[in-house]
């Protein structure tokens, strides 16, 4: 079986046009009109740059749901990672979410630079920049093995703001 890639996720959701808000308006998701005819309460979106047919699903169950226990009292999904081109686009996320109250983190893992975010319903998903392959050098690859503090404006020097990220790793050369 050759998995190359996740095609979309799907969440539960305690108020639809809400999360539907949240991931358009801060993460930039795309509604595209999929819902079967007569079917209510899910929605279906596309990230911006994206070939999926969808990449989110969501489907509300109401506002009386509980919280996920994932982690802390259940075993489920931590959270997901979405990629992003360039150190310029992380910068420019980080900015949204920490606007809209939802930046919870931002880690420096040597080959990934990332930002942590959560949702209205508090899950939670990290938005992720991959040093292209041909510029991993030694102490990228050695600083794998810890979890940093991610300076922005130091990562953009050494890679360029404009450096698309995942060549040759998660883009094929």
């Amino acid at each position: 079986m050759g998995i190359h890639r996740l095609n979309h996720a799907v969440l539960y959701v305690s108020d639809l046009e809400r999360s539907v808000a949240f991931y358009s308006d801060v993460l930039g998701f795309r509604r595209v009109p999929m819902t079967p005819e007569g079917f209510r309460g899910a929605a279906f979106l596309q990230a911006p740059d994206s070939t999926n047919d969808h990449d989110l699903g969501l489907f509300e169950i109401g506002a009386a749901a509980g919280a996920s226990q994932a982690g802390r009292a259940t075993v489920g999904l931590y959270h997901l990672a979405w990629e992003l081109d360039t150190l310029d686009e992380l910068g420019a996320t980080a900015e949204r979410l920490s606007a809209a109250g939802a930046l919870v983190g931002a880690s420096d893992h040597g080959t990934t630079k990332s930002l942590y975010g959560r949702d209205p319903d508090g899950l939670e998903f990290e938005i992720v920049w991959i040093v292209p392959a041909d510029l991993l050098d030694d102490a990228a690859l050695a600083a794998r093995t810890r979890i940093g503090r991610l300076d922005l404006d130091r990562e953009r020097q050494r890679y360029g703001g404009q450096t698309r990220g995942g060549v040759g790793i998660s883009v094929p050369v």
